[in-house]
């Protein structure tokens, strides 16, 4: 089976994926670099066809308008885009935390390629970190990603992981979106998304407060199952009813104590259990083809779509 996830780094403990080769902490850039497989540039070169000749080779001709990405290592072809197309090089990706890594306390954890290069992202802790009732530990991340195959802007995002189950979530930055992303037909300017993300307390203070004020939401058993009919249902279907049964069967069981950290205080009965249990299926539990396919799903995809939905309906039964 191919999988989505060609070569990647991680630090500390082995991330909630699995995946990776392991490396000493507090590793410089370069290290990083070399261990994640972040060492290829991504070059370009204008779109050439040849066309068809009777008895010949034909004519190579060019289209200027497009271009083609490619790896300089390999010279295997990433995709095609358009000449207005601004590469981000996966460089750039592991330099953003050069600053924060160095001066600002922050330590990298995960850094890798994926889908053959196409995808590069990296992952560093903040050093932020909270504990609600009954000891229940998350720990602040920021999220670097970019893509050349047009799936991905280059995003930076705030995440949380809770430490009991390995749990991600997006946190919201203060302005109230998930992310600050940098289309590819702009310039990627590091110290100008360091700036808008406002690298401070004040995000990741306001998301804990969250977290508290749903873990101290007590939930009845009919508030839970709505609360997953909500999550689990597809708009588009929601006049036939339509739900992804196997899905709710499942988080419900990890909700009512199959889950980790289901039986810990903060969880127990609470909106944020009910938020765990979808964040611990969507990362551990949800059908996929590998677990590099999780991965990406749960970080960027469909996945993601999931917990920032359950965390709107978990938010909306506290307020």
């Amino acid at each position: 089976m191919a999988h989505l996830v060609q070569s990647m780094a991680y630090a500390n403990a082995m991330p909630w994926h699995g995946l990776g080769n392991h490396i000493s902490t507090k590793q410089p850039i370069e290290v990083w670099a070399q261990q994640s497989g972040i060492t290829f540039e991504i070059r370009e070169t204008p779109v050439r066809f040849m066309t068809d000749s009777a008895g010949s080779l034909g004519a190579i001709m060019s289209f200027p308008e497009q271009k083609v990405l490619f790896r300089s290592d390999t010279n295997e072809p990433l995709s095609v885009v358009s000449q207005r197309y601004q590469v981000v090089q996966p460089r750039e990706i592991l330099e953003f935390y050069r600053d924060l890594t160095e001066v600002s306390g922050f330590e990298l954890e995960t850094a890798g390629v994926l889908k053959g290069g196409r995808k590069i992202w990296a992952l560093a802790k903040t050093g932020q970190s909270s504990t609600l009732k009954g000891n229940d530990t998350v720990n602040g991340y920021l999220l670097l990603a970019t893509a050349c195959d047009g799936t991905l802007a280059t995003t930076a995002q705030f995440t949380s992981i809770r430490v009991v189950c390995n749990n991600t979530l997006a946190v919201a930055l203060s302005n109230g979106t998930g992310a600050v992303k940098v289309p590819h037909s702009t310039s990627f300017d590091p110290q100008a998304v360091k700036k808008q993300l406002g690298v401070s307390v004040s995000s990741w203070d306001s998301f804990m407060y969250r977290m508290k004020t749903l873990s101290e939401r007590r939930v009845k058993s009919h508030e839970a199952m709505n609360y997953f009919l909500r999550v689990f249902t597809d708009p588009a279907t929601t006049a036939t009813g339509l739900s992804n049964e196997r899905a709710m069967k499942k988080v419900l069981a990890l909700y009512e104590g199959d889950g980790k950290g289901a039986e810990l205080a903060s969880s127990k009965g609470t909106a944020f259990g009910l938020l765990n249990a979808v964040t611990e299926y969507v990362d551990h539990e949800r059908r996929a083809r590998s677990t590099d396919h999780r991965l990406e799903s749960a970080w960027f995809g469909q996945g993601a779509s999931i917990k920032q939905k359950a965390l709107d309906q978990a938010l909306l039964m506290a307020s």
